[in-house]
């Protein structure tokens, strides 16, 4: 199964990048996922075993240097015939 998570870590900083939005785009880039990284969040797309194991770490790691929030949405991704969404 492949999913897809889109996520946000908070509290937003308007002057620079906060260390936890840092943290979370160093361990999803790791984490050998297809990524996208936007302005207002970050979207990653891979194999489920590896999506679920990035987001412990983006949670583990985001909440250690300061996050306060992490928004999170997660979707299932439909499967075609070659095996890949």
């Amino acid at each position: 199964m492949r999913l897809r998570i889109e996520f946000s870590t908070e509290p937003f900083d308007l002057d620079g990048v906060p260390a936890h939005a840092l943290e979370a785009r160093r361990v999803i880039g790791e984490a050998g996922l297809d990524v996208e990284v936007g302005p207002f969040g970050t979207t990653a797309e891979g194999e489920a075993d590896l999506v679920l194991a990035a987001l412990d770490k983006v949670f583990r790691g985001a909440l250690g240097v300061g996050a306060t929030r992490i928004s999170v949405q997660l979707t299932t991704m439909p499967e075609t015939p070659g095996g890949r969404a």
